[in-house]
């Protein structure tokens, strides 16, 4: 390892950089860094290369029903877990391609024979790329990571942007205080019509609205035998496409509708679905804005002359810029940016899946001759 002081004129003298001057550089290589990053997160819908985490959380047991008694709670069904998968960050790495060292492209620095010689590339990742790349790392969340990305519990954090409104992770959970115990619907029913479908045999049919309605509601229609029994063998909705629904039960005969109409039959939809979520937190992944700040510009030796010069500061940002990207992105002894769920260093808020635990609260309902059940 190499780390040296690079040189510079004050007031005509040549002088040797402290280390206070050459963590000016240093920060520069993080500002700069973060105006054109080479490691970049962003979020999509799905499939994001940095793998899932998964949220779970707890739904009521399935309804069990008997046409003579009320079911013991032993064969009643408990509550189930349900999961979700959240795989929203994406990584794209592209570390470019730099202005290449042919031995002149460094700063001059002082070898222990008083000699003035160019930085080599090695002595630029010790000096300035690499000690860069370890603020940037770090578990802080400082303008000194600029570039870099954390998760926040909130969409708003000063000193980084939000970067989608989408969160990343929801942690959810059952709401206790959602479930009403009508599990048949007959305190919460909506009246919708059916535009078509519904033939015997069959279980799908095209609503022609479809608000409000969620999987696990009952669907039947008052006095009417076009679906098996309500009482000993409910239907419920299993699915939603559109307008479509798909039933757990098969039509025993077409759908009905009125006479002189083809399609306007009204049936009943309602009761609890099994699910019923309240989010605890929602997660969002942010990245760092980057501050600028004076920075000493050192002296390179100028190839036509042997001469020292000092550099044009927009021409060292820029050496500063591409061999930190292209340092984050590929370097090859151990200083390499990737981001993971999993492992490393953690950076802002932890992302937790927390979930209710006991058991279920056994609830009976009458229905006629009927006992219908559902496990909270």
């Amino acid at each position: 390892m190499a780390v040296r002081k690079p040189l510079y004129y004050d007031a005509g003298n040549l002088k040797e950089m402290t280390t206070a001057m050459v963590d000016t550089i240093i920060d520069q290589c993080v500002y700069q860094y973060s105006l054109d990053t080479s490691v970049s997160l962003s979020i999509v819908a799905s499939s994001g290369s940095l793998g899932n985490i998964t949220d779970t959380r707890q739904q009521a047991g399935a309804v069990h029903t008997h046409n003579s008694s009320f079911p013991n709670e032993a064969t009643t069904n408990e509550p189930t877990t349900v999961t979700i998968t959240y795989d929203k960050i994406q990584q794209t790495v592209s570390g470019g391609s730099p202005t290449s060292d042919s031995g002149w492209l460094w700063p001059a620095y002082l070898t222990s024979a008083k000699e003035t010689q160019a930085m080599n590339l090695q002595d630029v990742k010790d000096t300035f790329l690499h000690p860069a790349i370890n603020l940037l790392t770090s578990s802080s969340t400082t303008s000194a990571q600029a570039g870099t990305y954390h998760i926040n519990t909130s969409a708003s954090v000063t000193g980084s942007t939000v970067v989608s409104a989408t969160p990343v992770f929801i942690n959810t959970q059952a709401d206790t205080t959602a479930y009403t115990d009508d599990v048949l619907g007959l305190g919460y029913t909506l009246n919708k019509t059916y535009d078509s479908g519904g033939a015997s045999g069959t279980n799908t049919v095209t609503m022609d609205d479809v608000n409000d309605v969620e999987v696990d509601m009952g669907f039947w229609r008052q006095d009417n035998g076009t679906l098996p029994d309500r009482a000993t063998n409910p239907t419920r909705i299993t699915e939603i496409n559109g307008n479509e629904l798909t039933l757990s039960n098969n039509f025993t005969s077409q759908a009905s509708g009125v006479s002189g109409t083809p399609f306007p039959g009204t049936y009943r939809i309602g009761g609890e679905v099994r699910d019923q979520p309240t989010t605890v937190t929602n997660y969002y992944l942010h990245k760092i804005n980057g501050v600028n700040s004076a920075v000493n510009i050192p002296l390179y030796i100028r190839q036509a002359d042997n001469n020292l010069q000092t550099y044009n500061e927009g021409n060292f940002a820029t050496f500063l810029k591409e061999w930190m990207k292209k340092t984050a992105a590929e370097s090859g002894d151990g200083f390499k940016i990737v981001y993971s769920h999993s492992t490393g260093t953690n950076r802002g808020s932890g992302m937790a899946d927390t979930i209710l635990s006991g058991s279920g609260d056994y609830k009976t309902f009458k229905y006629n001759a009927d006992g219908a059940i559902d496990d909270y």
